[in-house]
C-alpha cells in the first residue's frame, strides 16, 4: 500500500482538521455513488478510506511515523524479530494490541481475503470504531415545521438525498441519517449525518407548544358592532365572527387549528389576539365624529392603572 500521507495528498504536518477536509474533498470526488460501475473508481476509494482509517486514529498515526507499521497498518518485519527476539509480540503484530487481527483489517477495508489461513488466522476481534458524524444546518419555513415536508439536501460527499421533515419538528431538533457520516476505522460502521433545524420566523404566526398565536388586526365599526371576517390558519382561510364591544387584547380561540402533537396526535389550538387598528388616512369626519362623541361620553379607561 502506498503512502496514507500521499494517497490523501497531504504532508506529515497535516493536523488532524487537514487530514479530514482532505479525505472529505477526495471522497466526495471518488464516491461510488458518483460513479456506478467504475471499478478503478471504487478501488481509489477503498484506498483513500483506508488511508484516513489509518491516520485518523492518534495512536496508529503515531506509531506509522515512527516506522513500527506499514502502511496497512501491520508490523514491519524487522520490528516483528525485535518483538519475537524479546519474548513478546508472539503473534508478530504486538503494536496493535492483542485483540488486532490483520485479515479482519483486509477484509473490512480492501475486501479481500486478508492474509489467508493457517495459524496466522485467529478468531480475534478487530479494533472497529464507528465513523465521526456529520454535522449540517437546514432552515426550513414556519409551515414546513409545523406542518412537515420534504426536502433534497446535498452532504459534503456530494451525494444527493431526500429527506422527510417530520411534522410539529422544533427549533434546534436534530434530523438523524444513519450511516451518512464519515466512514468507520478498520470495518467499523459510517457514522451519521446530523442535521439541525433552524425555524424562520412566520410574518403573523407565532407558536408555543402545540398552540398558534395571531394578532388579528380588526376596524373601529368591527370592534364597536361586531362582523365577520376571515382569518388565516396553518390549514387555509376561515371567517370567524367579532363580537359587539371587542376591545383590544381580547382573545379568541379556534380549536383544533394549532400543531399536531407528535405523540398523541391531538391538534393545539390556535389564538386570536385581536387588535384595533385606525386607517392608515384619518380623515375629517372621522374626526368630527369621535370629538363630537367624547364630549358627550367621557372616560378614563386609565382608572384602574392609576388606583394601583
Amino acid at each position: 500500500m502506498k503512502d496514507p500521507y500521499s494517497i490523501l495528498q497531504t504532508d506529515r504536518t497535516a493536523t488532524q482538521d487537514e487530514l479530514k477536509a482532505a479525505y472529505r474533498k477526495l471522497a466526495k470526488k471518488l464516491h461510488p455513488d458518483l460513479h456506478p460501475g467504475d471499478e478503478k473508481i471504487a478501488e481509489q476509494f477503498k484506498e483513500v478510506s483506508a488511508a484516513y482509517a489509518l491516520l485518523s486514529d492518534k495512536e496508529m498515526r503515531a506509531r506509522y511515523d515512527r516506522g513500527e507499521i506499514n502502511a496497512d497498518g501491520s508490523e514491519k518485519y524487522g520490528n516483528y524479530r525485535q518483538h519475537a527476539g524479546s519474548g513478546q509480540g508472539q503473534a508478530g503484530f504486538g503494536g496493535f494490541g492483542d485483540d488486532f487481527n490483520p485479515e479482519d483489517l483486509f477484509a473490512s477495508i480492501f475486501g479481500e481475503g486478508g492474509l489467508g489461513g493457517g495459524a496466522r488466522h485467529r478468531q480475534r476481534q478487530s479494533p472497529r470504531r464507528k465513523g465521526d458524524d456529520r454535522k449540517y444546518t437546514m432552515t426550513v419555513s414556519f409551515l414546513e415545521a409545523v406542518k412537515g415536508g420534504k426536502r433534497q439536501i446535498t452532504l459534503d460527499n456530494g451525494k444527493t438525498l431526500n429527506i422527510t421533515i417530520p411534522e410539529n419538528v422544533k427549533d434546534g431538533q436534530q434530523i438523524r441519517l444513519k450511516g451518512q457520516g464519515e466512514a468507520g476505522s478498520f470495518g467499523g460502521p459510517q457514522g451519521d449525518a446530523l442535521i439541525e433545524v433552524k425555524v424562520a420566523d412566520h410574518p403573523h404566526f407565532t407558536r408555543k407548544g402545540n398552540d398558534i398565536y395571531l394578532d388579528l388586526p380588526i376596524t373601529l365599526s368591527e370592534a364597536i358592532l361586531g362582523g365577520k371576517v376571515q382569518v388565516p390558519t396553518l390549514d387555509g382561510k376561515v371567517t370567524v365572527s367579532i363580537p359587539k364591544e371587542s376591545n383590544t387584547g381580547r382573545s379568541m380561540r379556534l380549536k383544533g387549528k394549532g400543531a399536531t402533537d407528535t405523540k398523541t396526535k391531538v391538534a393545539g389550538d390556535l389564538y386570536l389576539r385581536l387588535q384595533i387598528t385606525l386607517p392608515d388616512d384619518i380623515d375629517d369626519d372621522l374626526i368630527a365624529a369621535i370629538e363630537g362623541w367624547s364630549k358627550d361620553h367621557p372616560y378614563d379607561p386609565r382608572i384602574k392603572l392609576n388606583k394601583e
